[in-house]
């Protein structure tokens, strides 16, 4: 019971315990009634206060690649990746409930409570090649792992919003690739993330185009403002952003979410050479829009394009983190820039099916639970060992390595 309503119960006894002068048991029932009602009121205001206003979590994934199998999965051989992502979402759900390590972090010692998002970086799907199934099937079992099987609440107990991106595999199924696929495009998957981030505006297979439906989108929460991108924030993206980061004050902190790591990939870009087409010679995907300008090989470093970057970074002094997957493997650092000439904070993530690490070693298996102090504006990204004993499924989660940085 909160202190208000036992403050109100204990004035109720009092009014009938004590003789008021002048005044008849009407009154008092009248007295009564107004204080229950009151009674009643606050109580039910209180119900629907967040758990803990000054706090904002969420928990980011990345490369599920659905489709494939894992070597060994907790005594097994060859499971399925529907398996592996069901057992890291059944983890996840736990996660309210535990109790956060003493590691001087935000929110240290105490339970973790309430998560607003569960992001998704990319990658749902694994490309069509060598017998991997479709991404029409491979949608669909992340809808039921995902979409249907989180059960996490936020601190208004309501559910939890998703947060989807494409990675460079949910495009390449849609648009061809350098090696035939098996079909040679499915845009299941990536049709799949744009109508579920974009409901008002649903495509279909047919009606879809990668050229110009992109999935970009922002959100406010907190005083904070978080922007989701499209691949990467190359030139084309940086217009969007640029429109975006308009509409929230130059203070703002702003956190940015993308597939690619700020090292971005060259193979990625648009095929310089020729006609850019997508073709087995030159091995450009053309999964960003951007054509690539360092040279004419996928093995040509990014210089060019990351340094574009840099100074968007420069010139907007309020992007504070960036968050990523794509290079499968639990990592936090400082991006420096191909000239060192930049500190941008940066939380790479694992992927429950080909992590570098957990991949050998399953007890590595990661997510991170990301909690933010809206107070402060400081931020404590946490590793969450989700498998640290393989033999005991049913064991809580470990907590790994983990970072603190100011938003401010």
């Amino acid at each position: 019971m909160s202190n208000s309503c036992f403050f109100i119960q204990t004035e109720m006894h009092k009014i009938s315990s004590v003789q008021i002068k002048g005044s008849g048991t009407g009154i008092i029932k009248n007295v009564k009634l107004i204080l229950c009602a009151f009674l009643i009121f606050i109580s039910n205001v209180e119900a629907k206060q967040p758990h803990n206003t000054k706090l904002l979590q969420f928990v980011i994934t990345s490369d599920s690649h659905f489709g494939i199998k894992r070597l060994t999965f907790q005594g097994d051989s060859n499971v399925y990746s529907n398996d592996v992502n069901a057992a890291m979402v059944a983890k996840i759900n736990r996660l309210p409930s535990l109790k956060l390590p003493n590691d001087g972090g935000v929110n240290a010692s105490n339970t973790v409570g309430g998560i607003e998002y569960l992001i998704n970086a990319g990658d749902l799907s694994n490309r069509e090649e060598y017998g991997v199934q479709t991404s029409e099937k491979s949608w669909s079992q992340f809808a039921a792992v995902y979409l249907k099987g989180l059960t996490l609440k936020n601190n208004r107990n309501k559910k939890t919003e998703i947060l989807l991106l494409p990675g460079n595999h949910d495009i390449s199924n849609s648009i061809g690739y350098c090696r035939k696929l098996s079909p040679l495009t499915d845009n299941t998957a990536l049709v799949g993330i744009f109508n579920y981030m974009f409901p008002r505006h649903p495509k279909n297979t047919s009606t879809f185009n990668y050229s110009i439906d992109k999935v970009h989108y922002s959100r406010d929460k907190g005083g904070i403002h978080f922007v989701f991108i499209n691949m990467w924030p190359d030139s084309s993206e940086r217009v969007w952003i640029e429109k975006d980061l308009k509409t929230v004050r130059p203070n703002t902190p702003v956190i940015m979410f993308a597939h690619d790591q700020p090292a971005v990939e060259s193979k990625h870009f648009t095929n310089p050479n020729g006609n850019h087409t997508i073709n087995g010679t030159d091995k450009f995907e053309n999964i960003i829009p951007e054509v690539f300008k360092d040279g004419t090989k996928t093995s040509d470093p990014s210089l060019i394009e990351q340094r574009s970057f840099v100074a968007f970074i420069k010139a907007h002094p309020n992007i504070k983190a960036y968050f990523n997957g794509n290079a499968h493997e639990n990592k936090m650092y400082e991006y420096k820039g191909p000239d060192n000439d930049i500190s941008l904070k940066t939380f790479q993530v694992d992927s429950p099916m080909k992590g570098i690490i957990s991949l050998k070693d399953e007890t590595k298996l990661s997510f991170q639970l990301v909690t933010i102090d809206l107070r402060t504006k400081t931020m404590t990204v946490r590793e969450c060992l989700w498998n640290p004993n393989p033999n005991t499924t049913s064991e809580l989660i470990s907590w790994g390595t983990n970072a603190s940085i100011s938003l401010n």
